[in-house]
């Protein structure tokens, strides 16, 4: 059996991470059907071409709006390329996934709101909850409502604009936890841009037995701590250890994205037909 080729653009700048562990290790649950490659999209500039059948793009550090001038048009420039090819009649198309940076750089290239720097940084563990198109979704209705994510940021996308959504044929699927003692407008968590194009605000591969022995590290645990309190820490750790939280989201969401996007791959349909039920 021909294996489907799948893309990493690793975004995290050869900052040290749990992102691509984890990506990596859900992978491997579907090395029968799957090859991939590693690209380090903003240290060595690499950026994949469209032979590629779905495409994961990772979270990463610091502003979304920060590049070097040349990593940055290449990868808005694969988007486009991409978008294109599922834009024609012809299958099988091709699947991409935005994770947390590459979500703000998604929202940010598609114009689907404001992308701004929070109050202050979102750290830990949180309640995300669907709105009506994500009750449905084919990736995110098994979750849930609300659902539990981790969510590392320094960023957000507030004020959707709709014309261009209704223009782009995209949904908003999640918002952020509901603070009603907050007088903040919550941001945007999901949004599935099309069939195939689906990007999520949090870290859905994350793994909590993983992100435990992380962050159980003493002076990681320090350094937490004096930024962002012992409560804060502790919740945090008693969150991941919650087999009803952060596990569920990590064991539905991407590997739910890869098999519907091997299945759809594997048994290409017209267009007018693409659907994610099977």
């Amino acid at each position: 059996m021909t294996k489907l080729k799948l893309a990493i653009l690793d975004l995290y700048k050869g900052t040290p991470n749990q992102g691509m562990r984890c990506i990596r290790e859900i992978l491997e649950t579907f090395e029968e059907y799957l090859d991939y490659e590693v690209f380090d999209v903003r240290c060595k500039n690499e950026v994949p071409d469209t032979s590629f059948d779905i495409y994961i793009s990772t979270g990463g550090p610091g502003s979304p709006f920060d590049g070097n001038g040349i990593w940055e048009k290449k990868y808005y420039s694969l988007i486009d390329q991409l978008w294109n090819i599922n834009a024609k009649q012809s299958l099988p198309s091709k699947f991409v996934f935005f994770i947390c940076h590459s979500f703000q750089l998604a929202c940010i290239h598609f114009k689907i709101g404001d992308v701004c720097k929070r109050k202050s940084m979102s750290f830990g563990t949180f309640p995300v909850h669907k709105t009506a198109a994500g009750k449905t979704d084919p990736v995110l209705k098994e979750l849930p409502d609300p659902f539990w994510a981790a969510d590392f940021r320094h960023f957000q996308v507030i004020n959707p604009n709709h014309t261009v959504l209704n223009q782009l044929g995209a949904e908003i699927l999640a918002l952020e936890k509901i603070r009603p003692q907050v007088n903040l407008e919550r941001a945007i968590m999901a949004v599935r841009f099309s069939d195939a194009f689906l990007a999520v605000q949090f870290h859905p591969e994350a793994d909590p037995d993983g992100m435990v022995e992380h962050f159980l590290d003493p002076e990681r645990r320090k350094t937490i701590i004096d930024e962002h309190k012992e409560e804060k820490y502790l919740e945090m750790i008693d969150h991941l250890r919650d087999p009803d939280k952060i596990a569920v989201t990590h064991n539905i969401v991407l590997p739910t994205f890869l098999t519907l996007a091997i299945k759809s791959l594997k048994n290409p349909k017209s267009k007018s037909s693409l659907s994610f039920t099977f």
